[in-house]
């Protein structure tokens, strides 16, 4: 990056839960510095908390130790300058794409023509115009990420969350939705905080990885990635990334 304004801050948080009496340690003592308009990919083995980093950061759980803050300022709970995408998209099926996408400026009661032309924005950015009036069960896995994406961006986050969104896609569609997020993202400049199990999913998209333990998560390592777009998967310094990275990665046991 080169101008690093710090956006989001986390401070030894940690998180656990009680399973059958007993103290479950989810994460322990994360800290990490976020960069504006940055994309930064989390990754580790599956189920090692970073969905659960996520979710302290959205405002869905409150970390047991630790602070979060954004442009300095302490969040305790929802931010509305803090949007998410997750992997189960939950999009209404009884509303067409339009209203799917419209949803949030609707709740606060946007006056309908602004949060038309708000939401048809980025219905076309995201390649969906034409399909306004389809309903979910229309549409492709592919396209319905799009929804939730065009969605999370009408709602104007300065921070968007994406929990492993390609992650029930087949590999084809996976791929293409990786180009589709990184072009949205070159378009609209947002700080994206994207986690993914997957190092080549990672390294294709990423400014920094960060690199999570297994459970309990904690920070093992942070890459700075300085491929240029669009990256070439094949390409020696991209292979080379993906093995160090991969040595070291704790196995999801």
């Amino acid at each position: 990056m080169d101008s690093k304004k710090i956006k989001l801050k986390l401070e030894h948080i940690s998180q656990g839960y009680i399973v059958k009496d007993q103290v479950f340690d989810a994460v322990t003592d994360v800290s990490l510095e976020v960069y504006d308009q940055e994309f930064l990919v989390v990754l580790g083995p599956g189920r090692c908390g970073k969905s659960v980093i996520l979710n302290m950061i959205a405002g869905l759980e409150r970390p047991v130790d630790g602070r979060i803050s954004l442009d300095g300022e302490v969040i305790k709970g929802s931010d509305e300058r803090i949007g998410m995408v997750f992997q189960k998209l939950a999009l209404m099926p009884w509303k067409t794409v339009m209203e799917n996408v419209e949803f949030g400026l609707k709740v606060k009661k946007v006056p309908k023509k602004e949060r038309r032309q708000a939401a048809q924005k980025y219905i076309d950015l995201v390649g969906l115009q034409g399909f306004e009036k389809s309903y979910p069960s229309q549409l492709s896995g592919g396209m319905k990420q799009r929804v939730g994406i065009a969605r999370a961006y009408t709602n104007n986050p300065e921070i968007l969350l994406m929990d492993e969104p390609f992650g029930q896609l087949d590999a084809q569609t996976r791929y293409a939705m990786q180009d589709e997020i990184l072009r949205v993202w070159e378009a609209e400049k947002r700080t994206v905080i994207f986690v993914t199990n997957n190092i080549e999913e990672a390294l294709y998209l990423a400014d920094r990885i960060v690199l999570l333990s297994n459970c309990p998560a904690h920070v093992k390592e942070i890459y700075d990635i300085d491929l240029p777009r669009p990256r070439n998967t094949t390409d020696p310094q991209f292979l080379h990334l993906r093995k160090v990275i991969s040595d070291n990665t704790d196995l999801a046991l």
